[in-house]
């Protein structure tokens, strides 16, 4: 019984940390994304000249803060659906101690 709630704790916390990673990194970009707009914007207003420059700069920004929130969704729903690696230390763990 005791390997029983080892194992259903193992799985909440996992679950709980992907809902983290996915939450967390969905959050984090929104707010990138809002921050990098908005000076954008301040940026055009300010010197409408360097639109272009200011532009380019942007989107390789973007495409930043966009890659680190994509890889934290991906880690979240690779530990909720493909594998568990804590789990196979459960098992281990169990397979030595019989």
């Amino acid at each position: 019984m005791e390997f029983a709630q080892h194992i259903a704790s193992v799985q909440g916390l996992s679950v709980i940390a992907a809902a983290l990673l996915i939450g967390m990194g969905g959050l984090g970009a929104a707010i990138g994304f809002g921050l990098l707009g908005g000076k954008f914007l301040e940026g055009i207003a300010r010197q409408p000249e360097l639109g272009p420059m200011l532009m380019i700069r942007m989107f390789v920004m973007a495409g930043l803060i966009d890659a680190l929130a994509i890889i934290s969704v991906a880690m979240g729903l690779y530990l909720m659906f493909v594998g568990n690696p804590f789990l196979g230390e459960i098992f281990k763990a169990v397979g030595s101690a019989t």
